[in-house]
């Protein structure tokens, strides 16, 4: 390959990745002035686990504060579950050199887990509630009013189906919410985010990536098998997870099953349509709405 178009390809893909930053900063400005996850004045605790996606938020976060038009502070918290082969210099050394206050927090809940929950089965449920009272009780010490974490779109519409289809329920991860212990508020300002874009960011950023040795390791969980659903989904039919995750914000509780989101013990006929209609899956109307009203029109 000539000089001039080794130098052509190398400025498409600076190019590129720096439309890539710009997307994900675009997503999460977005989302956390739709959610209004961060005021002016707050004091933002980023869980970070070493993982492509918490870096991800970190270094989005460090940029969009640059260009807010609010004040707010970052603090990175880190818990050292103690896993074997655990890289404790990586952390804090990469923090060190963004300049970025930071607390590692030490608790053996490895031990913990691995002791309690039999070889072979689901670690994550546990873990999760550990790591989750730890980095409770770690915002508090810390002062910190906004616990975010790096969740994003993928992780999102997964939790959907999970609940879904082994759960029984209509529910996901919300974008912002109170804390378990009612004390805290959780953020997660990757929501609009592919997991795909992250993936590709952590290379371009080179992050000191970590590998996770409990839940992260083990290939039969639920959660894998909605993921390989929703990725075999992305290759077969473009735009139907798109389509699946837009839904999340745009439910229609009339059109559901629940009667304590909506009166339907109240619902009479009086005159006027519901704002919904009764049309279930009905196609966009083209040149039938004369036949139908011809049809269905009341004849006296």
């Amino acid at each position: 390959m000539n000089a001039p178009a080794e130098l052509q390809r190398a400025e498409k893909i600076a190019r590129d990745d720096h439309k890539l930053e710009k997307r994900l900063c675009r997503l999460a400005g977005q989302a956390i002035a739709d959610f209004n996850m961060i005021e002016d004045g707050d004091r933002v605790m980023v869980c970070l686990s070493g993982g492509k996606d918490s870096y991800g938020l970190l270094d989005v976060l460090l940029k969009l504060r640059e260009r807010a038009p609010i004040s707010f502070d970052l603090v990175a918290v880190n818990l050292d579950q103690k896993q074997p082969g655990f890289p404790a210099h990586v952390l804090p050394e990469y923090l060190t050199k963004l300049g970025v206050p930071f607390r590692i927090e030490t608790q053996d809940t490895y031990s913990v887990v691995t002791r309690v929950i039999p070889q072979g089965k689901t670690m994550c449920s546990l873990c999760s509630r550990l790591r989750r009272g730890i980095l409770y009780r770690v915002a508090s010490e810390l002062n910190a009013t906004k616990i975010a974490l790096g969740h994003h779109r993928d992780d999102i519409l997964g939790t959907f189906f999970l609940n879904l289809f082994y759960g029984g329920k209509l529910k996901s991860m919300p974008p912002k919410l109170v804390s378990d212990d009612g004390r805290h508020v959780v953020i997660r300002p990757l929501a609009y985010v592919k997991e795909a874009d992250l993936a590709r960011y952590a290379q371009i950023m080179q992050f000191p990536i970590i590998p996770c040795n409990l839940c992260g390791s083990q290939d039969n969980l639920k959660r894998q098998e909605v993921k390989r659903m929703l990725a075999e989904w992305d290759k077969r039919f473009p735009g139907r997870v798109e389509n699946a995750f837009n839904a999340l914000a745009r439910v229609v509780p009339s059109h559901l099953l629940d009667a304590q989101m909506f009166d339907f013990a109240s619902v009479r006929a009086g005159g006027v349509a519901d704002r919904d209609g009764d049309i279930a899956f009905d196609e966009e109307p083209g040149a039938e709405p004369e036949i139908i009203r011809s049809l269905t029109q009341h004849r006296a």
